[in-house]
């Protein structure tokens, strides 16, 4: 690809088509075109391992793939079969599946912290599950997130929390509250102030940092002596931390956890697991009042389900985590040592785990940069290089990560260009990129 001349005629084509007849041309905020420099959102045709081509015959190395749920690949031949056989036997019934209980025995055997699981399709699903049985078992109608992670649901109880609350009740948002992750002082505050009014205590048990020594365990104990409800939100966690989630890592077992993502290496399934006494009361075995948990017609279809199973056992038998700690590690320290020889060690920032790396684009006054981020994209891009995150698949191999440092270097020669003349608008090539959430399109 000529990085001076990188154009994308069919793809730009192909991005008109999709906004006249999809409301912000995809499926996923996170994918819309105005996350990518302008002119230059590729549009997939197909893809295979760590690489995806576009429909102008491009071919990247790809990160962060299906924002983070194909760890294993694109394509990968045991997922793959594990789908093909079920197909083959018919998807969707009028009653369950053998495969749902062999499903369910396959996810409660890998995260053993867990006693019962129901599967859904997103993780919107059962995070919001979660919430509706948490306020049912304690009464309490208010919701405490983690008020430091980006997204939970799309459902009302956490967009009316953001910029994009539009068409959401008052009433609804006031019933959500927010904690700082890290501050057990804060978090106890809170509770005391709504006391026994708080139904649940929701968080990424993981984000960019690790967690403070002693933290979740103080969260426990802290949800324990309120008397609500401690949720893990494991969709990103789950897997990438440890087979068993970063409660199995970590230690700490919450009463509900919700996984998804990397759960089905990019096939549709998602799961809310906990403890048995609160996850029966969605169920039929229980004398109390009946909790709507989930009711999903395409929740329990087989491929789906049988493509988790091949999903677990391949990270369970292949020591799949290990692998993306190791890839991300050496992308990492291969990205940061590019970035200090180019002069823009301080600007182009590569944080998180090794398994889910991010990067942040900073100004001359080391602040974020939508500016500075579209231009590191766009030179990502004419290199060959989709990476809207550096989060790592399994699929890697050490000539991708090479080819992925050079280019980065690449990236940050224009990088510190742009930072001298203290102006990046000449390499952005058009308007910035923009944050999901905001208020106006």
């Amino acid at each position: 690809m000529d990085t001076e001349e990188f154009l994308l005629p069919r793809s730009q084509q192909a991005n008109e088509r999709l906004h006249a007849l999809i409301p912000g041309g995809a499926h996923t905020y996170a994918k819309g075109e105005d996350q990518y420099p302008e002119h230059l959102a590729p549009v997939i045709s197909h893809g295979h391992g760590a690489h995806v081509w576009d429909i102008d015959d491009n071919r990247y190395i790809e990160y962060g793939s299906g924002l983070r749920s194909v760890s294993l690949g694109h394509a990968h031949p045991r997922v793959l079969e594990a789908v093909r056989r079920e197909i083959d036997r018919g998807n969707n019934f009028v009653r369950p599946s053998i495969v749902e209980v062999e499903a369910a025995e396959r996810f409660l055997t890998t995260v053993p912290t867990a006693e019962m699981v129901k599967f859904a399709k997103n993780g919107s699903d059962v995070t919001t599950a979660a919430v509706r049985l948490a306020r049912a078992v304690t009464g309490r109608p208010r919701v405490a997130i983690c008020g430091d992670h980006p997204f939970f649901s799309v459902d009302d109880w956490f967009i009316g929390t953001t910029p994009m609350s539009a068409g959401i009740p008052a009433q609804t948002t006031e019933l959500t509250v927010a904690f700082p992750y890290g501050d057990l002082a804060a978090t106890e505050e809170l509770l005391t102030r709504y006391e026994d009014e708080v139904a649940c205590l929701i968080l990424e048990p993981a984000g960019h940092n690790e967690p403070p020594p002693g933290y979740l365990q103080g969260l426990r104990e802290l949800a324990d002596r309120h008397g609500c409800v401690l949720i893990f939100d494991e969709m990103i966690t789950g897997l990438r931390w440890s087979e068993a989630g970063a409660q199995g890592l970590y230690g700490v077992t919450p009463d509900l956890s919700t996984f998804g993502k990397a759960l089905g290496n990019g096939f549709a399934v998602s799961a809310l697991a906990g403890r048995r006494d609160l996850m029966e009361r969605g169920g039929l075995r229980h004398s109390g009042d009946r909790v709507f948990l989930l009711s999903t017609t395409h929740g329990a279809e087989t491929h789906s389900l049988a493509a988790a199973m091949a999903v677990l056992t391949t990270y369970t038998e292949e020591g799949i985590t290990a692998r993306l700690h190791d890839l991300g590690e050496r992308l990492a320290a291969g990205v940061r040592a590019a970035a200090a020889g180019m002069g823009v060690g301080d600007h182009v920032v590569v944080r998180g785990r090794a398994s889910n790396l991010v990067f942040a684009t900073l100004d001359e006054n080391l602040q974020p940069s939508q500016a500075y981020r579209t231009l590191f994209l766009r030179r990502l891009l004419a290199g060959g290089v989709l990476a809207p995150s550096f989060v790592v698949s399994s699929a890697l191999d050490d000539a991708d990560i090479d080819r992925t440092i050079e280019v980065v270097a690449q990236a940050c020669a224009v990088y510190r260009k742009a930072l001298d003349a203290a102006d990046p608008t000449s390499w952005m090539g058009g308007r910035p990129v923009k944050p999901v959430f905001r208020r106006l399109a």
